[in-house]
């Protein structure tokens, strides 16, 4: 089994890590718009908050030997559904031509109030 982290702050205070490949299965926890000095990243922008999301994703993908091209579901939540088109062209960008298996759900909030969005990931980097 391995690990990655981010350096975040809460994978720390919650005991997890960013991603853990057990095989050549890749589990990336939920991942919001925070950077490593703990400053949300596009306050109030849906979008600008699913790209910095899935640069982080992206690297602990990579961090384990893998890329968004072995994603074969994500799971996103966000905290307003009617904004669902700005996380869709962000998803959309990101997975051309991979179109994994996705779900995304409407939820009342995140842990801090200016996180729109939250989004987790499987990939299989070893068939």
């Amino acid at each position: 089994m391995e690990k990655v982290y981010s350096s975040g702050s809460w994978e720390k205070a919650v005991a997890y890590s960013r991603a853990t490949k057990v095989g050549g299965h890749v589990f990336v926890s939920g991942t919001t718009a925070v950077d490593s000095e703990g400053n949300i990243v596009g306050p109030g922008d849906v979008y600008a908050q699913c790209k910095f999301i899935f640069e982080k994703i992206g690297k602990a993908l990579a961090d384990l030997g893998g890329t968004f091209n072995n994603v074969v579901r994500t799971r996103t939540f966000i905290t307003d559904i009617d904004r669902f088109e700005e996380f869709a062209r962000a998803h959309a960008e990101t997975f051309v031509g991979i179109d994994p298996a996705a779900t995304c759900v409407g939820v009342s909030r995140l842990v801090d109030p200016s996180l729109m969005v939250e989004i987790e990931v499987d990939a299989i980097i070893e068939w």
